[in-house]
């Protein structure tokens, strides 16, 4: 069986506070990214820092460098553990 997968938490605000941390603008890492080899436009970053789009994995290893995060944990700052339901 085949279905949409839907995210379940959104890490956007963060991505959209370290964004801000860094100093740059949507266009900016729009562009650094491309300059890495990966395609995002800046109409798709902004739908991810608002939760409306799932980030793909390479989008966030390339966010990690131009962030300067040391850990992917940063992405995941304020976000609630939760156990899975029984």
């Amino acid at each position: 069986m085949r279905g949409n997968l839907r995210q379940d938490l959104s890490i956007g605000p963060t991505l959209k506070r370290l964004r801000k941390e860094a100093g740059l603008t949507q266009a900016q890492v729009s562009a650094q990214l491309e300059v890495v080899g990966i395609q995002i436009s800046e109409d798709i970053l902004a739908k991810i820092e608002q939760g409306k789009y799932s980030i793909r994995i390479s989008v966030l290893i390339g966010l990690k460098q131009i962030y300067k995060v040391s850990s992917f944990d940063a992405f995941f700052e304020g976000l609630e553990e939760s156990s899975p339901e029984e």
